[in-house]
């Protein structure tokens, strides 16, 4: 019968483990035998109690999340070792009765309850009975700090307020000038129309990023993220957001595009390079100054070898800039959601699709400092004909 449910439970058999390393007694030492598993070297804490309701382990996640000494819960009541209360100020082990219960009972599912001090853990509980609607013969708990379901939270809370903000703009722009089209339309010149549909149509756009970032990250975040490889120009790619930028105003000569040839065949999702290359010479022009210098080049991943040992070939681009760069101590963050560096503007979820992106192609991105001062990013992409073509 398995100790309890999720995390470490189930690498633990109840009536095996009778104690813990911190634990002297004769009759509680150790791991159960033939287990090969220590209580201590479980990632939750484990605090497991006899048909007296006395504690007889108590390992070293549990000591740690509960602030606790193992050598001063062993032999105590479960109730005094383990003092907890649900978020109503409720004794929990008094509500859940677990040796004077219903005898069908064998677990609790895992729950919010407070340590004293108010201390948020997760808990769950597996009652171990020699028969069905037998007596408890132990009671074994598994405990689960709260931090990383905390930051996760937090991301998710981040996220949506983030969104919110981003279209709230646009939107309310939308909103705005359709109400004054619609009220006023026999007022305003068609110079004054189009000036105002222009805007509308610009603010639909944004909203349908924001909206295409949404899905990117659930797809990334949830490893659906699908690419749909085939053979990519990689200096035509380069080549055409040049020309737009070009196109827009910026001075031509802003932009210096350097290619290695012979290029090697890259087998690649042509959209998402698109995104990827959008996102970093954006970045560039937008947060950068002087030169922004993309770099095309053939270059080996000591990463992949093939199975002779050879470095496999890759396809690498290096976009840099002469602006003041990124901070040293904020370039393990850049990649991360909400990354925004020194000036504000943007959801800050470009790069961290940018990594997922070059990352599902089976590549590498990093950042770093460009000779000329700026940021320097290099990503590399694996070339050769994909496996199911061949």
């Amino acid at each position: 019968m398995s100790v309890g449910t999720g995390g470490a439970q189930g690498a633990l058999r109840a009536r095996d483990v009778r104690g813990t390393s911190a634990s002297h007694h004769d009759d509680t030492a150790g791991a159960g035998p033939g287990l090969g598993v220590d209580p201590d070297d479980l990632p939750d804490g484990i605090v497991i109690a006899d048909e007296h309701g006395r504690v007889i382990c108590f390992n070293a996640a549990a000591a740690r999340i509960t602030a606790v000494p193992a050598a001063e819960a062993l032999g105590r009541r479960l109730e005094a070792a383990l003092p907890l209360e649900d978020l109503e100020g409720r004794r929990w082990w008094q509500l859940t009765d677990p040796y004077g219960g219903l005898a069908i009972r064998n677990s609790q599912p895992e729950r919010n309850l407070l340590l004293p001090g108010g201390r948020e853990v997760l808990v769950s509980a597996r009652y171990v009975r020699t028969r069905p609607t037998g007596p408890v013969r132990r009671v074994v708990v598994c405990l689960r700090d709260t931090e990383a379901r905390r930051r996760t939270e937090r991301s998710h809370a981040e996220l949506i307020a983030t969104v919110a903000h981003e279209l709230r703009s646009p939107l309310t722009s939308v909103k705005g000038f359709t109400a004054t089209l619609l009220a006023k339309w026999e007022r305003f010149t068609d110079d004054q129309k189009k000036l105002m549909l222009e805007t509308v149509d610009a603010d639909a756009n944004r909203v349908t990023r924001l909206i295409a970032e949404l899905l990117d990250i659930s797809r990334i975040d949830s490893g659906r993220l699908e690419v749909r490889r085939q053979p990519v120009d990689i200096g035509a790619a380069v080549g055409r957001h040049i020309q737009a930028y070009v196109a827009s105003g910026q001075p031509a000569d802003r932009f210096l595009l350097r290619i290695e040839q012979p290029l090697p065949a890259l087998w690649a999702d042509p959209d998402k390079v698109d995104q990827v290359l959008s996102n970093l010479i954006e970045n560039a022009v937008r947060h950068g100054e002087g030169t922004v210098t993309i770099d095309v080049a053939p270059s080996a991943s000591p990463r992949e070898r093939d199975d002779e040992g050879t470095a496999s070939a890759v396809t690498s681009v290096t976009v840099s800039d002469e602006g003041t760069g990124i901070p040293e101590e904020s370039m393990n963050r850049v990649f991360t959601r909400f990354w925004r560096g020194s000036k504000r503007g943007g959801t800050g979820l470009g790069l961290y699709i940018v990594k997922g992106i070059v990352e599902a192609h089976g590549g590498t991105i990093t950042v770093g400092r460009a000779p000329g001062g700026g940021a320097e990013f290099r990503f590399t992409l694996p070339v050769g004909t994909p496996a199911y073509l061949l």
